[in-house]
């Protein structure tokens, strides 16, 4: 019935998603009424709904929006997180709104303009599984980081988004300028400017047609990383900064074997409390499964696509001590959902029952990072 609902208009499509934003913003605050869990420093929004929306890392954005960066080496420093995001936050509260309300407006915003971007990539790429890829995507269990969390991941899915949509296009500058500002929002910059680079060049190729200079411009996608490394070069005398600060005490996600080889994560499935092992297990099982669809990606969209699948699993995956947090972070690794949605397609019992699934789980995820739970 859902399926027949969205697949009218992209205005069914959007009714839908602010069903599903607005129920996951409900869902968190009645978590937080249930298990009020205040984030340390928010004294200036003591209201709901939008106090039950920031937790953990929303505070570091937070306080750069209002404070800027800083970097003491060897200790937790705001430069792990990049730029765009809370200079939007910025930008806004300088209008006179409440940097928190900012940050939630720009999430919530980015997040539901993300997801009907990416409907309308589907309809370029894969118009034949367009409606179960994007409802997988909508209703999945982490995507309560796109509907209001004071997090990065919806700005950086939109204009990720918006840059592919852009090559699909044939309008590279665009393509180019969303995806540097996609580098400048989160670490995974290589992902962006091979994925779009290859892209631009394999869809010239399929044409039949020779290369041309325009077709490489997609990777000046890269400057936004560049633009973030000369200012930490120039304030901290550390263009790495915000790689460097991974192994800094309460982190301690420095690169080595301890971290590749996921030591945190066996011994916490060995020992850890069994809520433990059920979200390091999750974060675990969403990376392999994910890992596990992107041959059938570059078998269906490409290598640029692939490429980019690829990279922007693996540069989390191989940085995280224990997965944490890869249950979110493969929301930008999109390309995996047409190999899934084409396997959906075919067994229409699973795939029902799955996306019911996923929505309550969408409901429970969110309910449980309103109650503080380390969720993602």
């Amino acid at each position: 019935m859902i399926r027949a609902f969205v697949e009218q208009s992209a205005r069914r499509r959007l009714v839908w998603v602010l069903f599903l934003a607005v129920g996951s913003v409900a869902a968190a605050s009645l978590g937080h009424l249930l298990k009020p869990a205040a984030l340390e420093g928010v004294d200036d929004l003591p209201s709901l709904p939008f106090l039950a929306l920031l937790r953990w890392d929303s505070g570091w954005y937070g306080r750069i929006a209002q404070e800027g960066y800083w970097f003491a080496p060897g200790e937790q420093s705001p430069v792990a997180f990049f730029p765009l995001y809370p200079m939007l936050i910025r930008a806004v509260a300088w209008l006179g709104v409440n940097r928190w309300i900012a940050g939630v407006l720009l999430s919530f915003g980015a997040g539901v303009a993300g997801l009907m971007v990416f409907h309308r990539w589907l309809g370029k790429v894969a118009p034949a599984h367009a409606t179960t890829a994007w409802l997988v995507l909508v209703s999945y269990p982490y995507a309560c980081y796109l509907y209001g969390v004071v997090y990065s991941d919806a700005l950086f899915l939109l204009l990720v988004m918006g840059a592919f949509l852009a090559l699909e296009s044939d309008s590279p500058f665009a393509a180019a300028v969303l995806g540097a500002l996609a580098t400048a929002c989160r670490p995974v910059a290589p992902a962006v400017v091979i994925g779009l680079t290859l892209r631009s060049l394999e869809r010239r190729r399929r044409a039949g047609l020779p290369l041309r200079v325009i077709d490489w411009v997609p990777g000046l996608a890269g400057v936004g990383l560049l633009a973030y490394m000369i200012f930490l070069e120039q304030r901290f005398g550390d263009a790495l900064a915000f790689a460097h600060v991974q192994g800094a005490r309460g982190w301690e996600q420095a690169p080595g074997l301890d971290t590749w080889l996921k030591s945190e994560w066996f011994h916490q499935l060995g020992t850890g409390h069994w809520t433990v092992k059920l979200r390091l297990g999750a974060h675990a099982f969403v990376t392999v499964g994910a890992l596990a669809l992107v041959p059938a990606v570059f078998r269906r969209l490409g290598w640029g696509y692939g490429v980019y699948a690829l990279i922007v699993l693996a540069m989390p995956a191989l940085s995280s001590k224990d997965f944490q947090g890869m249950g979110r972070y493969a929301i930008a690794a999109f390309p995996v959902l047409v190999p899934l949605a084409a396997w959906l397609d075919e067994w229409a019992g699973v795939r029902d029952f799955l996306l019911l699934m996923l929505a309550l789980a969408l409901a429970l995820t969110a309910a449980a990072w309103g109650t503080g739970a380390y969720v993602a």
